[in-house]
């Protein structure tokens, strides 16, 4: 058996091709199999080199067409064929995006792990609407979250410890359950009047952008039917955004994509 090829896992960002880091896309372009995720932009696909291969492993709501164990055999199965394997995620591999879970695997196989790290998209969304996550005087932590629980368990945050009016909370995967989470915010402190943003699809073309109140949240999101994947920001920064932020995706001129 010759010595398997490493596998990057490597941060796509929140959608934008130029929001990559210099790294990524040079592995992108030296990558000969690209496994990849549902919420990796299709201008990000379009640099792959067409002499790779694609295999798609993306997730949906409730529809997981490849399971984390298959997925982990096919990142295995590709290296262990002496191939150069790129890991291809949205956001940070390494935040709520199971890169850990994939590297053990990984590694229990003997198998090296390279990690590029991603724009998460609670940073895409503060650099798109302006918003800041943290600010003086304003909040002076950020907390990011996890939304939902695999197999659809209830969820067990520190309610106590999140509602906290000097700090932003930053929710991902939990349009589902932001009926839940309002409620427990609320009925851990934190007031209905606090300030509340949902942002689907951040720094893309497609990017949709709702700003409401703690109160109100559950209510209007279910009446916006904003597309997955939806962000949810909480705090008084939400306060701060700009009358006329400018959006990341508007300026976006396609770069030449890597088909030579």
């Amino acid at each position: 058996m010759s010595f398997p090829a490493t596998v990057y896992l490597v941060g796509a960002g929140p959608g934008d091709p130029d929001l990559l880091t210099i790294k990524a896309l040079r592995l992108i372009r030296m990558a000969d199999v690209v496994v990849y995720d549902r919420l990796v932009s299709k201008e990000i696909m379009a640099l792959v080199p067409d002499r790779a291969s694609l295999i798609s492993v993306g997730k949906a709501p409730q529809h997981h067409t490849v399971p984390q164990d298959r997925i982990n055999e096919i990142l295995a199965e590709q290296a262990l064929a002496g191939r150069m394997v790129l890991r291809l995620k949205g956001g940070d591999p390494l935040i709520f995006g199971r890169g850990s879970e994939e590297a053990a695997y990984l590694s229990a196989q003997g198998i090296p792990v390279g990690y590029v790290p991603g724009i998460t998209a609670a940073q895409g969304a503060s650099a798109t609407t302006g918003i800041p996550l943290t600010h003086r005087g304003v909040a002076d932590s950020v907390r990011y979250v996890t939304g939902h629980r695999a197999k659809d368990k209830p969820l067990d945050l520190d309610w106590a410890s999140l509602a906290d009016a000097d700090s932003t909370l930053v929710v991902y995967m939990g349009a589902a359950n932001i009926a839940e989470i309002s409620h427990n915010l609320m009925l851990f402190g934190l007031s209905p009047d606090t300030p509340a943003m949902a942002i689907s699809s951040a720094t893309t073309p497609n990017e949709t952008r709702l700003v409401t109140d703690l109160g109100q949240i559950e209510q209007q999101i279910k009446q916006a039917n904003m597309p997955a994947p939806v962000l949810f920001v909480i705090g008084q920064v939400v306060s701060l955004r700009p009358a006329q932020a400018v959006s990341l995706a508007t300026q976006y001129q396609p770069a030449e994509a890597a088909h030579a």
